[in-house]
């Protein structure tokens, strides 16, 4: 049966990924892989010849009607990006828009995705959270930080290590230095470390020690401080 398969793939431990990821990848007709040359990797390890095709941020808009089209005609493709799960922050909703349109059957399997194991393991509160992925680098980051000042629910960003420190000083900024956050770096790798302190704390440690690896920031959300004030009463 025709389908769009979204099959997330290990964020870098290439044991993390499912019995069930592997059977699809090895059935569907085509892969649409981000990069074809790191699915290329993964595919390798685990012996899987299925036919590729790159699908990116820079022709996603020019193929997804191509490709739901092929779909429709009967065939069964899955998409994979270069690490986690498609669709976040990663290409994949331009796809599955065209399928849903076109009244084509979607599967999501379950799966890898960074954020997940950064924001359990950040101590921070995990009841109410919302995620916002990649700041805006330059026009809007200031308006959409000062939108957050006041954001109850614990944050997610994505940073590059690049702009780690950077992005940790205009923090302290906006949020202040005593807000508790977690920087979660080379996850399910050989190197992972997840380290936990205040803003300011973490932008001393990051700054002496320097920064590698795909980023994950957890920040807590703001509390209100009530100030309760004692009436003098007459007697």
């Amino acid at each position: 049966m025709s389908k769009l398969y979204l099959i997330p793939t290990p964020i870098g431990n290439l044991e993390d990924i499912t019995l069930r990821a592997l059977r699809i990848l090895k059935e569907v007709d085509l892969i649409l892989a981000e990069d074809t040359r790191t699915s290329g990797f993964l595919l390798k390890h685990y012996e899987i010849n299925t036919k590729m095709q790159s699908h990116h941020l820079h022709n996603e808009h020019k193929t997804v009607e191509q490709i739901a089209n092929r779909i429709a005609n009967g065939e069964k493709v899955a998409l994979v990006t270069d690490a986690g799960t498609p669709g976040i922050s990663d290409p994949g909703f331009l796809l599955v828009r065209a399928c849903v349109s076109h009244g084509l059957d979607i599967e999501t399997l379950p799966g890898a995705t960074a954020f997940v194991p950064a924001l359990v393991n950040s101590g921070l509160p995990t009841d109410r959270f919302c995620f916002e992925g990649f700041l805006p680098q330059k026009k809007g980051r200031q308006t959409k930080l000062q939108e957050l000042k006041e954001e109850k629910r614990t944050m997610i960003f994505y940073e590059s290590p690049f702009r780690l420190v950077k992005t940790l000083e205009q923090f302290c900024e906006v949020f202040g230095e005593d807000r508790l956050a977690s920087v979660s770096r080379e996850l399910s790798k050989m190197f992972e470390e997840n380290k936990r302190g205040t803003l300011k704390e973490l932008v001393n440690y990051f700054t002496s020690k320097g920064v590698k690896g795909e980023i994950v920031l957890i920040v807590a959300g703001y509390e209100e401080k009530i100030i309760t004030k004692a009436k003098s009463r007459e007697i």
